[in-house]
């Protein structure tokens, strides 16, 4: 077994290694602060599938799913092994200790690692509802973040870009240097150009939501009442420029359109329903990727402490509304919000007070930048309470099986 002791070496959010310890403690942590349903879900459960059920807001539907809603089923997530050099990623240690708790409570949980866009994993996924699961599915949560998508129909391979559309935007955004010391700089990125958006729209729009559906509905596997939702986000009109009226926008403006299609379809098929879960702002391993995504969740943090909401909480809210525990709650535009916490008036103003003025002197005094960089150490494990980081772990953690 290979033991050895783990330092976070990180290249900017970008971590290494992961740490298996703290990945389990940091699952562990957040079954914990998942609220208990207010009954015990009877019999074996609803039987959902989760595609992106290794991290960030996915990984909360999956957990929240099992929790609050009694769920068996599927998790879909594409993450390596360990290798000699280099430890499995964080999504690979997640995932097996979200499969120990899914045992230890009782519930039937699969676990498929590989290419969510391919037709092979949604047969695959198909073959066990079939097989395993009484052949229905009950729900579908879509939570994929993804640089790229291979069109399985044609082979094309589009790439997504993080781009603002027209013109040019210049927006502050948070780094930290090798020795983890803040810094507020202005950066420009380019506007989209070619085919950039078309491109981003097919890898991030519903593009792939809507062929899972087709392909569980082609093999007559979606229960009466099925639904379905895709985790998105919409933020604040700070980051706006580069997210929701960027290339990214406008991928997530063509989910939103797809949710509208399926609903319909669904509601005809089997009396089912699609919607678009908006979350609130959270720091993810694909967030902290997007010019200025950084400084305004550290921002919005120092404004709300404790008061923002976390994922497993937002999530558990989400399975209420889907499973009918709690009044389904959607917008004029049929989507599901869960970020009110963040987009109220008063919230957003003093997140702009002190977006206008922040600096690399200021920063200290306005984000909650401990709260942030140990949120981004713990996303691979590292700066989880009650681990000993000085001790040898196992980094060989095997894949869990899933005999039934």
């Amino acid at each position: 077994m290979n033991e050895r002791v783990l330092t976070p070496r990180n290249r900017g959010f970008l971590f290494l290694d992961s740490h298996p310890a703290g990945c389990g403690q940091l699952v562990a942590d957040m079954w914990q602060a998942c609220p208990d349903p207010v009954g015990v879900p009877e019999g074996d459960g609803p039987v959902a599938l989760v595609v992106g059920s290794s991290a960030g807001y996915g990984l909360a539907a999956t957990l929240a799913g099992l929790k609050r809603a009694g769920i068996r089923g599927i998790g879909v997530c594409f993450e390596k092994a360990p290798t000699a050099r280099r430890t499995a990623t964080a999504g690979w240690y997640r995932t097996a200790a979200t499969a120990d708790i899914a045992r230890t409570v009782g519930r039937d949980m699969v676990f498929l690692n590989g290419d969510a866009f391919s037709d092979s994993m949604k047969d695959q996924v198909a073959d066990l509802i079939e097989q395993r699961f009484g052949g229905r599915l009950d729900y579908l949560i879509y939570s994929v973040a993804a640089p790229r998508r291979t069109d399985p129909a044609t082979g094309t391979t589009y790439a997504s870009v993080l781009k603002p559309i027209g013109r040019a935007n210049r927006t502050k955004t948070l780094v930290f240097d090798d020795e983890g010391v803040p810094e507020v700089r202005e950066v420009e990125t380019e506007p989209a150009e070619g085919d950039d958006v078309e491109q981003t729209v097919a890898v991030m729009g519903g593009a792939d939501w809507e062929r899972w559906i087709d392909h569980l509905a082609g093999r007559g596997l979606l229960a009466d009442k099925f639904a379905t939702a895709a985790l998105s986000y919409i933020g604040s009109s700070l980051t706006a420029a580069i997210y929701r009226q960027g290339t990214i926008g406008a991928a997530k403006a063509h989910l939103e359109a797809t949710a509208r299609t399926l609903n319909e379809r669904l509601d005809k098929m089997v009396g089912g329903r699609a919607v678009t879960s908006v979350n609130g702002a959270a720091v993810t391993q694909s967030s902290t990727a997007i010019p200025g995504i950084a400084l305004y969740t550290g921002l919005l943090r120092g404004v709300l402490g404790d008061g923002l909401v976390q994922p497993i909480h937002q999530l558990a809210a989400l399975w209420d509304q889907l499973t009918g525990a709690a009044p389904l709650a959607l917008d004029d535009e049929g989507r599901i919000r869960l970020d009110t916490f963040e987009m109220t008036d008063d919230v957003q103003a003093a997140v702009a007070e002190r977006w206008e003025t922040v600096t690399t002197a200021t920063i200290a005094d306005l984000a909650d930048l401990d709260w942030f960089r140990a949120e981004v150490r713990r996303l691979y494990g590292f700066s989880v309470p009650g681990i000993d980081y000085t001790a040898p772990v196992a980094t060989d953690v095997p894949w869990p099986g899933h005999a039934s």
